[in-house]
């Protein structure tokens, strides 16, 4: 009986200890890791929830940027932190989702080193054709396709990148064969389109809107399960293919075993950010969608991401190495 009155006294002490951490957050300068380079929309979303952290606690959040393997080397990074605030980061489908079924090793596990937060944004890639190529809806470029098997190539900016899936899907779906042809990032890929070295790809939707406002490549569908506010004239795939949903989504991690209640209080208090007005008017306008929820929806969504694009991965026996 006094082991046991014992054991619960201390886990009523440690329990008050963890909610006591919890509510003292942040204590401390915070590292916010974006895993990829300065500049890009990871980078985008991490300064402004960092900034809007800054403002609303009046301690330092500092954006460190660790580009490298596809997001995976600051994704590690979060990985490996202690679970006690002072780090979180945001992340990608690839380094959270994908990219167990892509590599044979990781230098860490998704699903035990790191800790869901919260959603982040969603943001739509945009299937663009050439000029040259004379298509102007989905169904048109089905029907070139269709008539012509294997004459078309279309860019991508990685192996198991939601560019690269979708146009995977489409294929199954249309019963078309489109030639993948990679390239080293998002702009040589929409280049390539406008030039008509290749005739077709989904992009990052920031990345091709100078060449769409320039009438310089057709916009032809979003990936989205919505429609783009940008982009209201452009039908989401789904219109045409139920099965075609696809979102290049950002979500904030922290590393594996945080409490529970810290957890929360970060989760909400990005989500707080996320929801201001001018945020949201900010990353509309960068076609970026926010959506915050809480770190169970977050590892929900996670999961549900998984089984919808697990069969495309594995059944099309696409790898990363």
């Amino acid at each position: 009986m006094k082991k046991t009155l014992a054991a619960t006294a201390c886990f009523a002490l440690l329990a008050t200890a963890t909610t006591a951490a919890a509510q003292d957050w942040p204590s401390r300068a915070t590292t916010v890791i974006n895993p990829f380079s300065a500049g890009t929309t990871t980078d985008t979303v991490a300064r402004v929830v960092a900034e809007g952290l800054q403002k609303k606690f009046g301690t330092p959040f500092i954006v460190d940027s660790r580009p490298g393997a596809g997001g995976m080397i600051g994704t590690t990074l979060v990985a490996r932190a202690h679970p006690d605030g002072s780090t979180f980061g945001v992340s990608i489908a690839g380094p959270l989702v994908h990219n167990p079924l892509l590599y044979k090793r990781m230098a860490y596990d998704p699903n035990k080193d790191l800790t869901p937060l919260t959603l982040g944004v969603h943001q739509p890639c945009l299937l663009i054709a050439s000029k040259a190529l004379g298509a102007k809806t989905l169904p048109e470029l089905v029907e070139v396709l269709k008539k012509n098997p294997g004459k078309y190539n279309y860019s991508y900016v990685g192996n198991g990148s939601l560019g690269h899936l979708v146009m995977t899907l489409l294929a199954n779906k249309s019963g078309t064969q489109i030639v993948p042809v990679m390239y080293a990032g998002a702009v040589q890929a929409t280049t390539a389109v406008m030039t008509d070295e290749v005739q077709m790809g989904c992009l990052p939707a920031q990345a091709t809107m100078a060449q769409v406002r320039g009438d310089k490549v057709v916009p032809i569908a979003v990936s989205t399960a919505d429609r783009a506010a940008l982009l209201p004239d452009v039908p989401a795939m789904r219109e045409f293919y139920p099965d075609i949903v696809g979102s290049a989504w950002m979500g904030f991690v922290a590393p594996g075993g945080m409490a529970p209640e810290l957890a929360q209080r970060i989760s909400a208090a990005i989500g707080e950010v996320l929801r201001q007005p001018q945020v949201v008017e900010l990353l509309r306008q960068q076609l970026m969608e926010p959506a915050p929820g809480t770190p169970a929806q977050f590892k929900a969504f996670m999961q549900d991401e998984l089984a919808r694009w697990k069969p495309v991965i594995v059944d099309n026996k696409i790898t990363a190495e």
